[in-house]
Protein backbone atom coordinates (compact mmCIF):
# COMPACT_ATOMS: atom_id res chain seq x y z
CA UNK A 1 0.00 0.00 0.00
CA UNK A 2 1.56 3.69 -0.90
CA UNK A 3 2.12 6.63 1.15
CA UNK A 4 -0.13 8.25 -0.29
CA UNK A 5 -3.10 5.96 -0.36
CA UNK A 6 -2.74 5.88 3.68
CA UNK A 7 -2.50 9.66 3.96
CA UNK A 8 -5.77 10.07 1.98
CA UNK A 9 -7.23 7.42 3.90
CA UNK A 10 -6.32 9.57 7.22
CA UNK A 11 -7.77 12.35 5.64
CA UNK A 12 -10.77 10.86 4.46
CA UNK A 13 -11.19 9.44 8.46
CA UNK A 14 -10.80 13.49 9.85
CA UNK A 15 -13.33 14.54 7.60
CA UNK A 16 -15.85 11.73 8.66
CA UNK A 17 -15.13 12.60 12.39
CA UNK A 18 -15.58 16.34 11.65
CA UNK A 19 -18.96 16.20 9.78
CA UNK A 20 -20.34 13.74 12.14
CA UNK A 21 -19.09 15.69 15.17
CA UNK A 22 -20.68 19.05 13.58
CA UNK A 23 -24.21 17.28 13.40
CA UNK A 24 -27.31 19.76 14.13
CA UNK A 25 -28.98 19.82 17.32
CA UNK A 26 -32.08 21.46 17.54
CA UNK A 27 -31.99 23.59 20.81
CA UNK A 28 -35.91 22.66 20.70
CA UNK A 29 -34.90 19.09 21.83
CA UNK A 30 -35.31 17.74 25.54
CA UNK A 31 -32.04 17.81 27.38
CA UNK A 32 -32.83 13.97 28.36
CA UNK A 33 -32.87 13.19 24.14
CA UNK A 34 -29.42 14.93 23.95
CA UNK A 35 -26.39 12.25 23.67
CA UNK A 36 -24.40 11.65 26.71
CA UNK A 37 -21.40 13.52 24.93
CA UNK A 38 -23.11 16.26 23.27
CA UNK A 39 -25.05 17.07 26.64
CA UNK A 40 -20.97 17.77 27.83
CA UNK A 41 -19.94 19.47 24.67
CA UNK A 42 -17.92 22.63 25.34
CA UNK A 43 -18.87 24.98 21.97
CA UNK A 44 -21.58 25.09 20.16
CA UNK A 45 -22.27 27.01 16.84
CA UNK A 46 -25.24 28.37 14.77
CA UNK A 47 -26.01 29.52 11.15
CA UNK A 48 -29.14 30.97 12.46
CA UNK A 49 -29.13 33.02 15.10
CA UNK A 50 -29.73 30.27 17.78
CA UNK A 51 -32.83 28.52 16.48
CA UNK A 52 -30.43 25.04 15.79
CA UNK A 53 -27.02 24.62 17.28
CA UNK A 54 -24.17 22.27 16.82
CA UNK A 55 -21.56 21.05 18.43
CA UNK A 56 -17.67 21.72 17.34
CA UNK A 57 -15.60 20.33 19.79
CA UNK A 58 -13.30 18.74 17.38
CA UNK A 59 -9.54 18.52 17.57
CA UNK A 60 -8.65 16.35 14.11
CA UNK A 61 -5.29 14.44 14.51
CA UNK A 62 -2.76 12.85 12.00
CA UNK A 63 -3.18 9.47 13.53
CA UNK A 64 -7.19 9.90 13.16
CA UNK A 65 -7.06 9.65 16.40
CA UNK A 66 -10.58 11.09 18.25
CA UNK A 67 -9.92 14.07 20.43
CA UNK A 68 -12.30 16.49 21.42
CA UNK A 69 -13.13 19.84 23.59
CA UNK A 70 -15.47 17.52 25.73
CA UNK A 71 -16.01 18.53 29.17
CA UNK A 72 -13.59 21.81 27.92
CA UNK A 73 -14.71 25.17 30.05
CA UNK A 74 -14.83 28.01 28.14
CA UNK A 75 -14.22 31.30 29.64
CA UNK A 76 -13.56 33.89 26.37
CA UNK A 77 -13.82 33.06 22.31
CA UNK A 78 -12.33 36.09 20.42
CA UNK A 79 -12.09 36.45 17.12
CA UNK A 80 -9.68 38.12 14.71
CA UNK A 81 -10.41 41.53 13.52
CA UNK A 82 -9.31 40.67 9.91
CA UNK A 83 -10.52 37.55 9.49
CA UNK A 84 -13.85 36.48 11.77
CA UNK A 85 -13.47 32.47 10.79
CA UNK A 86 -10.08 32.56 12.78
CA UNK A 87 -11.36 32.02 16.35
CA UNK A 88 -9.50 31.45 19.36
CA UNK A 89 -10.72 30.05 22.97
CA UNK A 90 -9.37 30.35 25.87
CA UNK A 91 -10.49 28.16 29.02
CA UNK A 92 -10.87 28.06 32.81
CA UNK A 93 -8.51 25.00 33.15
CA UNK A 94 -6.63 24.02 30.14
CA UNK A 95 -4.58 26.67 28.08
CA UNK A 96 -5.77 27.90 24.83
CA UNK A 97 -7.18 26.55 21.45
CA UNK A 98 -7.88 28.11 18.06
CA UNK A 99 -9.29 27.27 14.69
CA UNK A 100 -9.03 28.78 11.59
CA UNK A 101 -12.23 27.42 10.04
CA UNK A 102 -14.42 25.55 12.62
CA UNK A 103 -15.33 22.63 10.04
CA UNK A 104 -11.45 22.05 10.51
CA UNK A 105 -11.85 22.09 14.06
CA UNK A 106 -9.34 22.84 17.38
CA UNK A 107 -5.84 22.87 17.95
CA UNK A 108 -4.15 23.58 21.18
CA UNK A 109 -1.42 25.88 21.65
CA UNK A 110 1.22 24.24 23.28
CA UNK A 111 3.99 26.75 23.66
CA UNK A 112 1.30 28.51 26.41
CA UNK A 113 0.53 27.35 29.89
CA UNK A 114 -2.17 24.70 29.78
CA UNK A 115 -3.94 26.86 32.53
CA UNK A 116 -6.70 29.40 32.92
CA UNK A 117 -6.32 32.10 29.90
CA UNK A 118 -7.88 35.59 31.44
CA UNK A 119 -7.91 36.87 28.07
CA UNK A 120 -6.84 36.62 24.33
CA UNK A 121 -6.43 39.44 21.84
CA UNK A 122 -5.58 39.80 18.43
CA UNK A 123 -3.72 42.81 16.31
CA UNK A 124 -5.84 44.23 14.32
CA UNK A 125 -3.62 44.97 11.37
CA UNK A 126 -1.24 41.62 11.51
CA UNK A 127 -3.65 38.36 12.07
CA UNK A 128 -0.30 36.71 13.06
CA UNK A 129 0.17 38.78 16.28
CA UNK A 130 -1.66 37.72 19.31
CA UNK A 131 -1.38 38.75 22.88
CA UNK A 132 -2.56 36.45 25.66
CA UNK A 133 -3.52 37.67 29.25
CA UNK A 134 -2.66 34.60 32.37
CA UNK A 135 -2.15 34.36 35.75
CA UNK A 136 0.15 37.86 36.40
CA UNK A 137 1.82 37.66 32.85
CA UNK A 138 1.14 38.78 29.46
CA UNK A 139 2.64 36.77 26.23
CA UNK A 140 2.76 37.51 22.50
CA UNK A 141 2.91 35.51 19.53
CA UNK A 142 4.30 37.15 16.21
CA UNK A 143 4.02 33.55 14.01
CA UNK A 144 0.18 32.75 14.49
CA UNK A 145 0.54 31.14 18.10
CA UNK A 146 3.95 28.88 16.42
CA UNK A 147 6.15 30.61 19.52
CA UNK A 148 5.21 32.90 22.32
CA UNK A 149 7.54 35.76 24.46
CA UNK A 150 6.42 36.50 27.76
CA UNK A 151 6.29 40.54 27.57
CA UNK A 152 4.57 41.57 30.92
CA UNK A 153 5.45 40.17 34.41
CA UNK A 154 3.24 41.78 37.48
CA UNK A 155 5.47 41.22 40.32
CA UNK A 156 2.61 41.18 42.37
CA UNK A 157 2.38 37.18 42.91
CA UNK A 158 -1.70 37.67 43.70
CA UNK A 159 -2.34 39.69 40.61
CA UNK A 160 -4.22 39.07 37.51
CA UNK A 161 -3.98 40.49 34.41
CA UNK A 162 -7.54 40.16 33.54
CA UNK A 163 -8.04 42.27 30.05
CA UNK A 164 -6.08 43.41 27.08
CA UNK A 165 -6.80 46.11 24.98
CA UNK A 166 -5.11 47.03 21.48
CA UNK A 167 -5.31 50.45 20.10
CA UNK A 168 -6.86 49.01 16.28
CA UNK A 169 -5.75 52.90 14.48
CA UNK A 170 -2.04 52.55 15.98
CA UNK A 171 -1.79 48.52 17.61
CA UNK A 172 1.72 49.75 19.10
CA UNK A 173 -0.72 51.09 21.93
CA UNK A 174 -1.67 48.49 23.88
CA UNK A 175 -3.82 48.65 27.18
CA UNK A 176 -3.64 46.18 30.44
CA UNK A 177 -6.45 45.85 33.16
CA UNK A 178 -5.21 44.11 36.57
CA UNK A 179 -7.26 42.53 39.48
CA UNK A 180 -5.27 45.18 41.61
CA UNK A 181 -6.92 48.16 39.67
CA UNK A 182 -3.78 48.76 37.60
CA UNK A 183 -4.18 50.17 34.20
CA UNK A 184 -1.54 49.89 32.34
CA UNK A 185 -0.29 50.92 29.05
CA UNK A 186 2.68 49.90 26.38
CA UNK A 187 3.26 52.51 23.01
CA UNK A 188 5.98 49.87 21.93
CA UNK A 189 3.80 47.03 21.27
CA UNK A 190 4.84 45.32 24.86
CA UNK A 191 8.21 45.94 25.32
CA UNK A 192 8.25 48.59 27.58
CA UNK A 193 5.25 49.24 29.94
CA UNK A 194 3.70 52.23 32.08
CA UNK A 195 0.88 52.67 35.14
CA UNK A 196 -1.36 55.57 33.80
CA UNK A 197 -4.15 55.06 36.48
CA UNK A 198 -5.15 53.16 39.68
CA UNK A 199 -8.56 52.05 40.22
CA UNK A 200 -9.56 50.94 44.26
CA UNK A 201 -10.75 47.71 42.49
CA UNK A 202 -9.72 45.35 39.75
CA UNK A 203 -10.59 46.38 36.53
CA UNK A 204 -13.02 43.78 34.53
CA UNK A 205 -12.80 44.94 30.85
CA UNK A 206 -11.20 47.92 29.00
CA UNK A 207 -12.77 48.77 25.83
CA UNK A 208 -11.89 51.23 23.39
CA UNK A 209 -14.46 52.66 21.18
CA UNK A 210 -15.06 51.77 17.73
CA UNK A 211 -15.30 55.53 16.68
CA UNK A 212 -12.57 56.68 18.19
CA UNK A 213 -9.68 55.22 19.29
CA UNK A 214 -8.49 57.65 21.94
CA UNK A 215 -11.81 57.04 23.95
CA UNK A 216 -11.56 54.14 26.84
CA UNK A 217 -14.03 53.00 28.56
CA UNK A 218 -13.35 50.78 31.94
CA UNK A 219 -15.15 48.14 34.27
CA UNK A 220 -14.11 46.86 37.38
CA UNK A 221 -15.24 43.66 38.74
CA UNK A 222 -18.01 45.78 41.28
CA UNK A 223 -19.83 47.40 37.90
CA UNK A 224 -18.12 50.76 38.26
CA UNK A 225 -18.03 52.51 34.71
CA UNK A 226 -15.62 55.13 33.66
CA UNK A 227 -14.29 56.36 30.36
CA UNK A 228 -11.11 58.73 29.78
CA UNK A 229 -9.01 59.80 26.70
CA UNK A 230 -5.97 58.52 26.16
CA UNK A 231 -2.89 59.88 23.12
CA UNK A 232 -3.47 57.44 20.43
CA UNK A 233 -0.87 58.82 18.37
CA UNK A 234 2.01 58.22 20.70
CA UNK A 235 5.99 58.83 19.64
CA UNK A 236 8.18 56.25 19.86
CA UNK A 237 11.38 58.50 19.39
CA UNK A 238 13.17 59.58 22.86
CA UNK A 239 11.97 63.01 23.87
CA UNK A 240 11.47 65.99 26.53
CA UNK A 241 7.86 65.00 26.02
CA UNK A 242 7.56 60.97 25.96
CA UNK A 243 5.49 61.66 29.15
CA UNK A 244 2.56 62.68 26.79
CA UNK A 245 2.11 59.66 25.64
CA UNK A 246 0.71 58.22 28.64
CA UNK A 247 -1.04 61.40 29.78
CA UNK A 248 -5.29 60.49 30.25
CA UNK A 249 -7.52 63.19 29.68
CA UNK A 250 -10.99 63.70 30.48
CA UNK A 251 -11.34 61.10 33.19
CA UNK A 252 -15.37 60.77 34.03
CA UNK A 253 -17.11 58.37 36.78
CA UNK A 254 -20.40 57.44 34.89
CA UNK A 255 -21.62 55.97 38.78
CA UNK A 256 -23.77 58.67 39.38
CA UNK A 257 -26.49 58.09 37.27
CA UNK A 258 -26.07 53.88 36.79
CA UNK A 259 -26.85 53.95 40.90
CA UNK A 260 -30.36 54.68 40.08
CA UNK A 261 -30.40 50.60 39.27
CA UNK A 262 -29.92 47.62 41.00
CA UNK A 263 -26.85 46.51 39.11
CA UNK A 264 -25.98 43.24 40.30
CA UNK A 265 -22.61 41.71 41.90
CA UNK A 266 -21.06 40.43 38.66
CA UNK A 267 -20.08 42.34 35.48
CA UNK A 268 -21.11 40.47 32.13
CA UNK A 269 -19.86 42.85 29.23
CA UNK A 270 -19.79 46.47 28.25
CA UNK A 271 -20.66 47.03 24.02
CA UNK A 272 -19.84 49.66 21.81
CA UNK A 273 -22.15 49.09 18.50
CA UNK A 274 -19.60 50.31 16.05
CA UNK A 275 -22.43 51.20 13.69
CA UNK A 276 -24.35 53.97 15.85
CA UNK A 277 -22.36 54.16 19.27
CA UNK A 278 -24.72 52.98 21.33
CA UNK A 279 -23.25 51.76 24.55
CA UNK A 280 -24.43 48.37 26.32
CA UNK A 281 -23.89 47.61 29.68
CA UNK A 282 -24.68 44.06 31.14
CA UNK A 283 -24.41 42.94 34.53
CA UNK A 284 -25.80 39.63 36.26
CA UNK A 285 -29.21 41.46 36.76
CA UNK A 286 -29.62 43.38 33.95
CA UNK A 287 -29.13 44.88 30.76
CA UNK A 288 -28.66 48.70 30.03
CA UNK A 289 -28.86 50.99 27.16
CA UNK A 290 -27.20 54.19 27.05
CA UNK A 291 -27.02 56.66 23.16
CA UNK A 292 -25.12 59.13 24.86
CA UNK A 293 -21.71 57.88 25.73
CA UNK A 294 -22.82 56.83 29.24
CA UNK A 295 -24.41 60.34 30.48
CA UNK A 296 -27.60 58.44 30.62
CA UNK A 297 -28.86 54.80 30.85
CA UNK A 298 -32.26 53.49 29.83
CA UNK A 299 -33.49 49.85 31.28
CA UNK A 300 -34.04 47.01 28.84
CA UNK A 301 -37.01 45.10 30.10
CA UNK A 302 -35.75 41.41 30.25
CA UNK A 303 -38.20 38.02 30.15
CA UNK A 304 -37.59 37.32 34.44
CA UNK A 305 -35.59 38.26 36.83
CA UNK A 306 -35.39 34.85 39.23
CA UNK A 307 -31.92 32.99 40.48
CA UNK A 308 -32.26 30.65 37.39
CA UNK A 309 -32.47 33.55 34.73
CA UNK A 310 -28.95 35.15 36.24
CA UNK A 311 -26.93 36.60 33.04
CA UNK A 312 -24.28 35.25 32.30
CA UNK A 313 -23.14 36.55 28.91
CA UNK A 314 -24.14 38.76 26.67
CA UNK A 315 -23.68 39.94 22.81
CA UNK A 316 -25.02 42.53 20.19
CA UNK A 317 -25.18 41.87 16.68
CA UNK A 318 -22.28 44.58 15.49
CA UNK A 319 -24.28 45.89 12.85
CA UNK A 320 -27.75 46.10 14.40
CA UNK A 321 -27.96 47.22 17.89
CA UNK A 322 -31.48 46.32 18.16
CA UNK A 323 -29.98 42.48 17.88
CA UNK A 324 -29.34 41.49 21.57
CA UNK A 325 -28.19 38.09 22.88
CA UNK A 326 -27.82 36.90 26.17
CA UNK A 327 -27.65 32.97 27.94
CA UNK A 328 -27.98 32.01 31.52
CA UNK A 329 -27.57 28.57 33.22
CA UNK A 330 -30.40 27.41 31.34
CA UNK A 331 -31.65 29.51 28.19
CA UNK A 332 -30.76 31.20 25.18
CA UNK A 333 -32.65 34.73 24.77
CA UNK A 334 -32.61 36.75 21.85
CA UNK A 335 -34.36 40.06 20.65
CA UNK A 336 -34.18 41.26 17.11
CA UNK A 337 -36.29 44.82 18.05
CA UNK A 338 -34.33 46.04 21.21
CA UNK A 339 -35.41 44.21 23.47
CA UNK A 340 -39.06 45.05 23.45
CA UNK A 341 -39.80 41.33 23.11
CA UNK A 342 -37.31 38.17 23.32
CA UNK A 343 -37.45 34.90 22.38
CA UNK A 344 -36.70 31.70 24.70
CA UNK A 345 -35.03 28.61 24.15
CA UNK A 346 -33.38 26.04 25.94
CA UNK A 347 -29.58 25.50 25.58
CA UNK A 348 -28.59 22.79 23.66
CA UNK A 349 -26.54 20.99 26.61
CA UNK A 350 -26.96 20.14 30.13
CA UNK A 351 -24.10 22.93 31.02
CA UNK A 352 -24.39 26.55 31.56
CA UNK A 353 -23.76 29.10 29.09
CA UNK A 354 -20.43 31.34 29.61
CA UNK A 355 -19.40 32.80 26.47
CA UNK A 356 -21.12 33.96 22.72
CA UNK A 357 -19.56 35.51 19.92
CA UNK A 358 -21.28 36.95 16.87
CA UNK A 359 -19.40 37.07 13.28
CA UNK A 360 -18.87 40.24 12.37
CA UNK A 361 -19.33 39.31 8.66
CA UNK A 362 -22.77 37.11 9.32
CA UNK A 363 -24.45 37.76 12.20
CA UNK A 364 -26.28 34.85 11.63
CA UNK A 365 -23.46 33.06 13.23
CA UNK A 366 -23.23 32.53 16.52
CA UNK A 367 -20.49 31.30 18.79
CA UNK A 368 -21.94 29.73 22.24
CA UNK A 369 -19.13 28.28 24.88
CA UNK A 370 -19.90 27.06 28.28
CA UNK A 371 -18.92 25.32 31.44
CA UNK A 372 -19.97 22.56 33.81
CA UNK A 373 -23.35 23.73 35.66
CA UNK A 374 -22.62 24.34 39.40
CA UNK A 375 -25.97 22.91 40.71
Amino acid sequence: MSIKFIKLLVALGAVVFLTSACSFISVNSSRSKIAGKANNDSVFFTINRGNTWRPIDAIPTINGQRLSLNGLNVKVLRADPEDPAAIYLGSWQRGLYYTYHIQQGWQFVSGLPATMINDVQVDPQNKCTIYVALANRVYRSTDCSRTWKQIYFDNDQQATINTIAIDYVNPRNIYLGTSQGNIIKSIDRGVSWRTIHRLPSGIAKLLISPADSSLLFVASVNNKIFRFNSNSNTNLAPSANINQNFLIDNWTDLNTVLADYQLGSHFRNIIVNPQDGTIFLATDNLILRSTDKGISWAKIKLLSTTQNSKIQTFAVNPHNSADLYYVTDYAFFSSHDGGVTWKTQKLPTGRSGAALLIDAQNPNNIYLGTVKLNK
